[in-house]
């Protein structure tokens, strides 16, 4: 699992002293967490993905933020941290699988109209996840369905 790798990495990098790494897991680690305990389950691969994925997010907004206010070290720290998020994630999906599984996810869903799009992203959404950003997929989504 998942989540049990990250634990593992966690314990890993206190005992080698590595205290950026160890501080970056020790926050993957809570937010993984803080979810279960807000919804009360045990997460499953899918979800931890779900949750490094928006770690990820925060991370990409953190940095454009940092380098406009001219904190090139701090965007330094969360470039480091992005990194480390990235890491966990399957291989990325390239540009030919992503246009393949949409065009089969159009073709299973029988998606016509962006009134469908909702539909459609649904279907992809469990192909995709952690192997590329949803904001691209729902750009080329778009792109197919309204041309």
């Amino acid at each position: 699992m998942l989540k049990q790798r990250i634990q593992d990495d966690m314990k890993a990098a206190l005992k080698a002293g590595d205290k950026p790494r160890l501080g970056t897991l020790r926050l993957i680690v809570a937010a993984i967490k803080q979810r279960e305990i807000d919804e009360r389950i045990e997460l499953s691969d899918d979800q931890v993905l779900g949750v490094l994925e928006k770690m990820i997010k925060q991370r990409r907004d953190s940095i454009e933020q940092f380098r406009r206010a001219a904190r090139e070290d701090l965007a330094q720290k969360e470039e480091a941290e992005l990194s480390l998020c990235q890491s966990y994630l399957p291989q990325p999906l390239s540009e030919e699988e992503l246009q393949r599984l949409i065009q089969e996810a159009i073709a299973a869903s029988g998606a016509s109209s962006m009134r469908d799009m909702g539909k459609l992203m649904a279907h992809l959404r469990p192909q995709v996840q952690g192997r590329a950003e949803m904001g691209v997929v729902s750009a080329l989504v778009k792109a197919k369905l309204s041309g």
